[in-house]
């Protein structure tokens, strides 16, 4: 089954497409033990597990890492996520971009 789980996320096809010869089973088994896999928290469980792997082999550069506050869960017990930055186009000039002044050509002669 894992094998029938990795060859859909490889290759992209359609659960409903799986080979059974590939998994031993139907697609949608697959798709639903992935599902409870992700569930019960494997992936990540997976993924923490490859990064001490990784880190303890100084495979890992943590000084190029970067953390996504937008996937970080809130507290627990918290009522309340707390104010968030409005998304609205502002007069502030953007960290990201910039803009220039344009350039003009001198006629040709």
């Amino acid at each position: 089954m894992p094998g029938g789980i990795l060859f859909v996320l490889y290759t992209a096809i359609p659960w409903e497409r799986l080979p059974f010869e590939v998994a031993g089973c139907l697609g949608m088994t697959c798709w639903r033990r992935l599902r409870t896999w992700q569930d019960a928290g494997l992936w990540d469980n997976i993924h923490r597990h490859m990064l001490d792997r990784l880190s303890l082999a100084r495979q890992i550069d943590w000084s190029r890492a970067s953390v996504d506050a937008s996937c970080v869960p809130v507290k627990r017990g918290a009522t309340d996520r707390g104010r968030t930055r409005p998304t609205a186009a502002s007069r502030t000039p953007s960290a990201t971009s910039w803009s220039t002044v344009p350039a003009f050509l001198s006629p040709s002669s």
